[in-house]
């Protein structure tokens, strides 16, 4: 098969590969059908994390059809349509019964992680990936649901809504502010009316996403190069600050941007991936009783959010604004990370792509 391979900083190449084989009763083989690519991915190419190894087909997210299943799978089956999620469990360790899936220790890959699919094992941008713990890291999908839609279950939906609106504690009729409008802070925005966010406000340089926002949710948007920005947010809270402020880019100026707008007795929700240290300055923030949150997402909450999807009562589509073949990757890379210039949420590449 053909498969996207790290080769370390600043290379990736599509070539062969051999193909996925069964090593374990759990598993199972599923052809991949669609798959897209995360931010994450582009840390991994700039070397921002060591873990990965040149060699190790990237990618965490992804639509297949099941294949083959190992002797204990009982609830996949061969042409089941299924999400792979980013997350693996094996569902039986201690912190799976928590449902801690992020640090699953399970033995595949790594003790203590959940995140092995282009990490610390073979990943989805490929024509076939192995999937360990068939049974919990799989998840059949319904009639109606469109691999575009689907694909945004696999990691951004669920992340969006754990790690920012679940730990962010937001509560009915909260002013929000989501500090970054890429996916993530649009999957944010999308989700925090399941916990009843009254007013959501968009932060992003790019006047092209903040356009965007509201098709995901957001009531207002704010451009931080007007120097105004803060005022414009705090103007929103009668002067107060925000209920819940997420930061959904990974900078140290973001993070900042969100310990800013917070309110008094309020929360901060860290959602963006950092690459170097933040500065936390906690003789200004304990006496004003903030709550810091951050993590690696469970996906506990992804069959309740493919419900939704199916319903129709989240825009898991309009996540999609590009679409690549599978063996597209270089340009879809190229697409996927001159995203200011090309105006690219995420991007999809499918075998069933015509162009």
């Amino acid at each position: 098969m053909k498969a996207l391979v790290y080769g370390g900083p600043g290379v990736k190449a599509w070539k062969d590969v051999p193909d996925p084989v069964i090593t374990g009763p759990g598993d199972a083989i599923v052809r991949v059908d669609t798959t897209t690519i995360c931010g994450t991915d582009l840390h991994i190419l700039k070397g921002d994390v060591p873990a990965v190894q040149p060699g190790r087909i990237l990618g965490h997210e992804a639509v297949g059809t099941v294949t083959e299943t190992g002797s204990s799978v009982s609830g996949i089956s061969q042409g089941d349509r299924v999400i792979i999620s980013c997350i693996k469990s094996c569902g039986h360790c201690i912190n799976c019964r928590k449902g801690l899936f992020s640090h699953c220790l399970g033995s595949e890959g790594q003790v203590g992680t959940g995140w092995i699919f282009g990490h610390l094992i073979d990943g989805t941008q490929a024509e076939y990936v192995r999937v360990p713990y068939a049974d919990n890291s799989l998840h059949k999908l319904p009639a109606g649901v469109g691999d575009d839609e689907a694909v945004m279950l696999s990691d951004i939906l669920p992340t969006a809504f754990e790690i920012g609106v679940l730990d962010g504690r937001v509560a009915p009729g909260d002013i929000i502010a989501v500090v970054g409008a890429g996916p993530i802070g649009l999957a944010a925005m999308a989700t925090a009316g399941l916990c009843g966010a009254s007013t959501i406000i968009a932060i992003d340089p790019n006047d092209s996403r903040l356009a965007r926002a509201a098709d995901f949710g957001a009531t207002h948007t704010v451009n931080p190069g007007n120097p105004q920005w803060a005022s414009d947010v705090l103007a929103l809270t009668d002067g107060a600050g925000v209920d819940v402020a997420m930061e959904a880019v990974g900078l140290p100026e973001t993070f900042e941007m969100a310990l800013r707008l917070v309110r008094p007795g309020g929360s901060v929700a860290n959602i963006g991936v950092h690459g170097k240290p933040v500065e936390l300055p906690l003789q200004d923030l304990w006496i004003r009783n903030i709550n810091i949150s951050m993590g690696l997402v469970n996906t506990n909450t992804t069959p309740m959010l493919l419900r939704l999807v199916a319903q129709h009562k989240l825009p898991a589509d309009k996540f999609a604004t590009h679409h690549f073949p599978l063996d597209g990757f270089m340009d879809a890379y190229d697409t996927f990370s001159r995203a200011t210039e090309t105006e690219a949420l995420k991007v999809v590449l499918s075998r069933s792509h015509r162009g």
